[in-house]
Formats: structure tokens, C-alpha cells, sequence
């Protein structure tokens, strides 16, 4: 009779033993590197003056990729026929690519395929040769399944190797805790699971080999970068990072220099609303209006109730009292001037200044018994914005207390400081808050003040500019120099790790090469390029940043 242990060593034996059983000739046995187990897609690809094409095999389907060969834009609303070995067919549209029924792709070999292409009021035809490897061909006894093969695979490999670590570790304690109660319990059936487990482990990777094709390849396209610096972006990433190019075009460009600005109020359509007289402020009818609120010229914004200090108060009363005295003296005087002027003893004229010093007299004391009841109106001296607001029931505000600023914001100039000897022309830019170039007109220019800066004033021409009052801006000003280079938006320019200016230039359907290039600004926008890429290239401008992480 066979002991425990015996039986325990005989079962170890017969699992080693199991994975040879399951490898056949054919199959790496650690004397000869594996194949590799990732490329990319067999694929072919076509351009023209109007469209760039790439076609995709996948399986016995086919994925058509068409773009506007000048800027890269995809090509949604478009009949596709195609020439192929099994004759005429037409792709059918889904999404933003078109797909292609192909079953002869399944077979490897070499196919020629004629693409007519109608968008709109453009036709052209495209030749395109389609290579399917031996690798990437899906044998026929296969065909099937393929799709089911297909989502298993892509299920394992989004499984990184930190996933697959924790699973083997867990299925290693757990059969290492039943090896350990069946060697203590000596139970048969413990020890039975532990054997059958440790058989399934060892036998899985030869039964994965056994059951896939030989020679089969995991489908993955990839944007990566390649070992010599440039960029392979497949049609599908390049639709997610939204990559657009133009054509590069040499040109004269007036030469620009930078200065640092910002923006200011119109003189002239702004104002300050402050109060001559301090004293304490009250709300008019309606209330204070609020930032943002828009006013007319000579609307009334506040009122300030004058508040009298205690000399001035001190003052006030001892003039009402002498104007008191006077004016009693007054009209005893006048009492005995009239009986005096109907008898002739004094005459008309004597009578009617007496009268009117009373009057006067009357008058100003009127006056200081209302001076602290008529309050100051403050009035809008401009129409526009409320762009600041200091106002409250009850706070003081003294003769140089800025209550409110008036501002049109279709009326804004911007204030650049020049250093140097340069003339800069009438025309100037800025970059507004969507990257768009806002134009600016010379307005005027002061002399510079103890060697420091030339301050220039613009005024910007276009109204619907989003500037904000007091924002810190780089003008880009025009001189009289002219120079020779490629008109290029800023974004199109990066900078590379090593310091460099870098322009990425689309050189095939799936290929972007990165270009160190030297730039000069020219406005808002854009800038020149006059060294690093020629007339006719197609330059990334969007999306070149996110080419530019790829690794």
C-alpha cells in the first residue's frame, strides 16, 4: 500500500510531467526569444491634394479613415466605393470612419484597392496596397470564433502585470493552505483538491498555447513614440486629440516687438463719482446701484447728508445768535420808522432799506437752520458700467472717497510701456481670453521720464473684446521692418524638454516629425517661423501639445 507522502510526490511528479505533455514541437521552450506579441494593424494608406486615407484590417472587416489632407479634419458625410479582389463594394458610415465588409483579409497576401471618394462637390480616387502578413491572418477553421478569441484577448490584456501578481500570489496561498491541512489531517479529499489545483495551474499556459493559433498577434494600434523622435499617431488617436495642420506658406510679415501692458478706462468714457463736501451717505430712491449695474449720465447714485464738526457746529450757533440780536435790532428800528415816514421825518428810501437789511437778515438765518437738511446729490458724470462700488447707508466719506467708477466697456485703451529707440507703427495686437489676436490702434506717446519707459497708449478697436479693466497683457506692436517667414498661430509652437522651440510637421497619414524652429512674434495669434520647416509643410495646429506627451 502506498503511503501519504509517497502518494504526495508521485502526484508533484505527474504535474511537472503534464506540461510537457501539453507542448508540442513548434513552441518555445526557453531556448529562443518569443515572438513579438503587439503590433500594429495591417494597414494601407493613400493621400491626394483633396483627401489623406487609411485603411484598417481588422479580421474580415475593413476601417476607412478619410481626412482633408491640407488640415487634417475628418471626413464624416461621404460615399466611399471600393475596388477589391472580390469586387465593387461600399463602405457604410459609422461615426466618423466608414467600415468594409472583407473576408478576403482574413487570408494573408497582397491587395490592390481603388477608392473613390465623393464629399460634397469633391471627387477623387485613391490607390492604396493592402499587405496582410501571415501573422495577422485569421486561419479559416478559425474564422468563427474569431471575434469571440478576439474579446478574450483584449479582456487579458488589460490585466497589467501588478493584477496578475496578486491573482498568482492568492492562488498560491490557497494551495499552500490546503497542502498544509491535508499534510496535518492526512484527509484524502484535501489533499485531492491540492493536486487537481496545482495540475490546473501548470497545465493552463501549455492549454492557452495549445488552443491559440500559431503564430497569432495581439491587434493593438498605439500612439507611441518611436525610437528616433518622431510620433506614430493612428488615425484614431488623432481623431480623440483632435490634430489639425495647415500648410506652411513664406511670406513678407512686418516685424513685431513685445511690451508689456495693460489695459485701461477711456478717458474719456469714464469717470470717478465723489463728493465735494464730506458728510455721511444715504441711498437715492431706489437704492445704491450695484456693480454691474448700468447708468446714464446724470443719474443720481448717492446722497451725502454734510456732517459738521464740533467747531463748525460751535461756529454755527454763535452766528445765529448775533443774526438773532441783529435781526430783533432790525425790526425795532423799523417799528419806529414808520410812524417817522408818515409824518415826513424820514423818507421813503430810509424806510425800504430797513426793510430789506431785515429781510436779509431773515434769510440767512433761514439758511444755517437748513444747512444740515439738504444733502448732496451725487450724479453718474458718464453712461456705462458700475465697474466699482464704496458705497453703504451711514459711512462717511470724505472729499477724495471714490464712491463709484463708471467704465464703458466698448470703450477701453491699453497702456504699454516701450524701452528703447524703436518707432513702433499705428497697428498693434493683443491675445484676448480665447487666444484670438484683438487688434489695437496707436492713440498717442509720451517721453520717457528718468530714463524709464516710453508709456504708448492703444486703443482697441474692436468692442467685443473680453479685456478687463487693469489685466497685465504682452502687446505685440508693428515696426517699419520687414521680414520673410512662415505665418504659424502660437499654438502650433511648443517647447521641447531640451529648452527648443518645436513645430510638429505631419510627414504621413500616421507620422508627425518634431522640428526645432526660430520664431519672432508677429501678433496676438501667431507668430513667424524663420528657420526649421519649409514652404509646403503640414504643421500641427492643435493638439500639438498632447503630441508632444506621448512617450
Amino acid at each position: 500500500m502506498i503511503s501519504f507522502r509517497t502518494g504526495f510526490f508521485v502526484a508533484l511528479i505527474s504535474i511537472l510531467t503534464t506540461g510537457q505533455a501539453f507542448a508540442h514541437e513548434g513552441h518555445s521552450h526557453g531556448d529562443e526569444a518569443p515572438p513579438s506579441s503587439v503590433q500594429t494593424a495591417p494597414r494601407a494608406t493613400a493621400a491626394s491634394a483633396l483627401f489623406e486615407l487609411v485603411a484598417v484590417a481588422i479580421g474580415p472587416k475593413l476601417t476607412v479613415y478619410i481626412d482633408r489632407f491640407e488640415t487634417n479634419e475628418p471626413v464624416t458625410e461621404a460615399t466611399v466605393y471600393v475596388e477589391t479582389p472580390s469586387g465593387p463594394a461600399m463602405a457604410t458610415t459609422q461615426g466618423d470612419v466608414f467600415i468594409l465588409d472583407a473576408p478576403w483579409a482574413a487570408e494573408a497576401g497582397e491587395y490592390e484597392l481603388l477608392f473613390t471618394v465623393e464629399a460634397g462637390t469633391d471627387i477623387d480616387f485613391l490607390t492604396a496596397t493592402l499587405t496582410i502578413p501571415e501573422s495577422a491572418a485569421v486561419p479559416a477553421s478559425l474564422a468563427g470564433s474569431w471575434q469571440l478569441q478576439s474579446s478574450v484577448a483584449s479582456i487579458v490584456l488589460r490585466l497589467s502585470m501588478g493584477d496578475l501578481a496578486l491573482i498568482a500570489v492568492g492562488v498560491a496561498g490557497f494551495l499552500a493552505g490546503l497542502l498544509v491541512m491535508a499534510l496535518k489531517r492526512r484527509r484524502a479529499v484535501v489533499f485531492g483538491i491540492f493536486v487537481v489545483g496545482m495540475a490546473i495551474v501548470a497545465a493552463a499556459p501549455m492549454a492557452l498555447a495549445e488552443t491559440a493559433p500559431e503564430g497569432a498577434v495581439t491587434i493593438r494600434d498605439v500612439a507611441q513614440r518611436l525610437p528616433d523622435g518622431r510620433i506614430f499617431a493612428p488615425k484614431a488617436a488623432q481623431r480623440i486629440l483632435a490634430i489639425h495642420t495647415i500648410a506652411a506658406v513664406e511670406d513678407e510679415h512686418r516685424r513685431s516687438i513685445e511690451m508689456a501692458g495693460r489695459v485701461i478706462p477711456d478717458p474719456n468714457a469714464s469717470g470717478f463719482v465723489q463728493t465735494a463736501l464730506g458728510g455721511r451717505l444715504l441711498p437715492p430712491p431706489g437704492g445704491f446701484p450695484t456693480l454691474g449695474t448700468t447708468v446714464k449720465a446724470g443719474d443720481v447714485m448717492a446722497l451725502v447728508e454734510p456732517s459738521l464738526a464740533a467747531a463748525d457746529q460751535s461756529s454755527i450757533r454763535q452766528s445765529k445768535a448775533e443774526l438773532d440780536q441783529d435781526i430783533t435790532l432790525a425790526e425795532r428800528q423799523l417799528e419806529r420808522s414808520r410812524p417817522l415816514a408818515l409824518s415826513g421825518a424820514v423818507s421813503k428810501a430810509q424806510l425800504e432799506e430797513a426793510e430789506l437789511k431785515l429781510q436779509g437778515l431773515r434769510d440767512r438765518r433761514a439758511a444755517l437752520d437748513s444747512l444740515r437738511m439738504e444733502a448732496e446729490m451725487l450724479v453718474a458724470p458718464v453712461s456705462g458700467v458700475v465697474s466699482k462700488a464704496n458705497a453703504a447707508r451711514g459711512l462717511i466719506a470724505e472729499t477724495n472717497t471714490e464712491v463709484f467708477h463708471i467704465i464703458d466697456p466698448s470703450q477701453l485703451w491699453v497702456e504699454a510701456a516701450l524701452f528703447g529707440d524703436t518707432t513702433v507703427a499705428d497697428e498693434a495686437s493683443v491675445t484676448g481670453s480665447d487666444n484670438e489676436a484683438v487688434s489695437l490702434a496707436l492713440v498717442g506717446a509720451g517721453f520717457a521720464e528718468d530714463g524709464q519707459a516710453q508709456p504708448v497708449h492703444y486703443r482697441v478697436t474692436q468692442p467685443s473684446a473680453k479685456l478687463r479693466i487693469g489685466e497685465r497683457l504682452t502687446v505685440y506692436a508693428a515696426t517699419a521692418s520687414v521680414t520673410k517667414g512662415i505665418s504659424a498661430p502660437r499654438d502650433a509652437v511648443i517647447r521641447g524638454t531640451n529648452g527648443e522651440n518645436i513645430v510638429f510637421v505631419h510627414m504621413g497619414p500616421e507620422i508627425f516629425e518634431p522640428r526645432a524652429v526660430r520664431i519672432e512674434p508677429l501678433d496676438g495669434s501667431r507668430v513667424i517661423i524663420v528657420a526649421g520647416i519649409a514652404a509646403g509643410d503640414r504643421m500641427v495646429t492643435q493638439g500639438a501639445e498632447l503630441l508632444n506627451q506621448l512617450r
